[in-house]
């Protein structure tokens, strides 16, 4: 049965970006080094390099397995406005989804075609909607929750989460965005499924009780 489920990196200290990470500010804090740390683990694999088309090369194993297999997976994905505003401005052309996108916003917007397969879509009607229609769009694969933590943790208080997949990196942030913050009583319930270490992160699975 398909699923939804959430795919981030995450700070050892609890946060999923770092404070004042904005394309308009990019010295902010060395923002950009912390990102870099926190991301260092995928930047390097195989598939992520031929998914961005950066060329022959990049490593092969467990680590690169496993993002293979996420990517596969995903047939449509979910994502915040302000994740999408920085993103727009720093993907190239053929955006490194190829499946439709869903992006919770305010702003009215006609759908963004890009090359490669990936379509955005701007979505008023509020997280419910916006997940209803990436369920139809995914078919018989998975709905990924891509960001940022304000819509990560809408999805948590709706209940619609069914597993986290957190690559935890070991570095510190000390302010940002922080992951798991505003969520309701009763919490859901996960439990353990898979661990997969690697040199630069270790990959996490928790699957719903």
């Amino acid at each position: 049965m398909p699923r939804t489920f959430i795919n981030i990196a995450l700070s050892l200290d609890g946060y999923l970006a770092p404070d004042g990470m904005t394309m308009e500010n990019p010295g902010y804090k060395g923002w950009g080094a912390k990102w870099g740390a926190l991301m260092a683990w995928l930047v390097g694999q195989q598939h992520f390099r031929d998914n961005l088309k950066l060329g022959p090369g990049g490593e092969t194993g467990p680590i690169d397995d496993h993002v293979r297999a996420t990517t596969e997976r995903i047939g449509a994905n979910l994502m915040g406005k302000r994740m999408f505003d920085q993103g727009e401005r720093a993907w190239p052309d053929e955006a490194p989804f190829h499946t439709p996108v869903y992006v919770l916003t305010n702003l009215k917007r006609e759908p963004w075609v890009r090359p490669g397969g990936t379509t955005f879509h701007f979505i008023n009607d509020g997280p419910e909607r916006a997940l209803e229609l990436a369920r139809a769009a995914a078919g018989t694969r998975d709905v990924r929750i891509a960001g940022g933590a304000d819509v990560i943790q809408q999805y948590m208080n709706l209940d619609a989460v069914d597993e986290l997949e957190i690559a935890l990196a070991p570095v510190f942030f000390g302010s940002g965005r922080r992951l798991f913050e505003n969520l309701r009583e009763p919490m859901p319930q996960f439990r353990i499924d898979h661990v997969l270490h690697g040199p630069h992160a270790t990959h996490l699975r928790y699957v719903r009780r």
